[in-house]
């Protein structure tokens, strides 16, 4: 393994972490009820936030995937190995466990009131115990995230230095929708890191937080992969510059004075 491969890994590790630590803690601070809508605007601005905040701090380092489903996207469009995916992928989930942890931490030697009830773990509240609904939203909204992502970090097209705040609106967005279903995953590191250390019915539900983003993720993939085969990437032209004329060859000298004897 070398050297940058291991930064790969931490920087993974360090995005996943930020992302539970404050998008999860933003929920349990502010509440996610139907009642108090304004909790899901600052939950879903708190992970989008991440999301920008990160694609600029990690993003040359590892690509700011901190998110299996994301790197399950890219490995599938063939932009990583299998070995970096599995990297990635044990990277975000012991950075979710730490945030997760820390959060915990926090909130315990504060005595601090958990809004959530479950350290901003996911659930099927919001479609009533529905297995097939979450399952369904979570696989629309992982798949329209991750189509994004795919769209905005293409070598066909470029979309200048704007990427990651496109990719961290997109995420605000489909938290905005999601947030009163399931709660949002799109990310099972993100779910599986809370849920483990919360127990009780989040971990019952677990596995919807994380076959869903990874179906959502490999549809969106195989999708983009296929539309993106009809864009041509255009090559700048280079304007050739004029060829330098030859000057008019002379005679020698000697044979110039030859020619005027004769």
């Amino acid at each position: 393994m070398t050297p940058l491969t291991i930064k790969k890994y931490v920087a993974e590790f360090i995005g996943t972490f930020v992302l539970v630590l404050l998008g999860c803690g933003t929920a349990m601070l502010v509440g996610c009820d139907a009642v108090n809508g304004g909790g899901y605007i600052l939950t879903a601005l708190a992970f989008g936030l991440v999301i920008v905040g990160m694609a600029y701090c990690i993003g040359n380092i590892s690509g700011c995937h901190i998110n299996p489903a994301v790197s399950l996207g890219v490995l599938i469009s063939g932009g990583m190995t299998f070995t970096d995916f599995i990297g990635y992928v044990i990277s975000q989930c012991i950075g979710a466990f730490a945030g997760a942890g820390m959060l915990k931490l926090i909130f315990d030697l504060g005595n601090i009131e958990d809004k959530t009830g479950g350290l901003g773990s996911n659930g099927l509240a919001g479609v009533n115990g529905s297995a097939g609904a979450g399952l369904l939203v979570e696989i629309l909204l992982t798949c329209i995230f991750v189509m994004t992502i795919l769209g905005v970090t293409s070598k066909k097209v470029k979309h200048g230095s704007f990427g990651g705040l496109i990719i961290g609106l997109t995420l605000t967005l489909v938290h905005i929708f999601g947030i009163g279903l399931t709660g949002t995953s799109v990310n099972p590191a993100r779910s599986l890191g809370p849920a483990i250390l919360a127990g009780g019915s989040a971990v019952s539900e677990l596995w919807v937080f994380i076959v869903g983003p990874f179906i959502g993720a490999a549809i969106a993939a195989f999708v983009y992969k296929w539309m993106e085969e009809s864009v041509v990437v255009e090559k700048p032209v280079i304007a050739k510059a004029p060829a330098a004329s030859k000057p008019a060859a002379t005679k020698p000298a000697a044979k110039q004075n030859k020619s005027k004897k004769k």
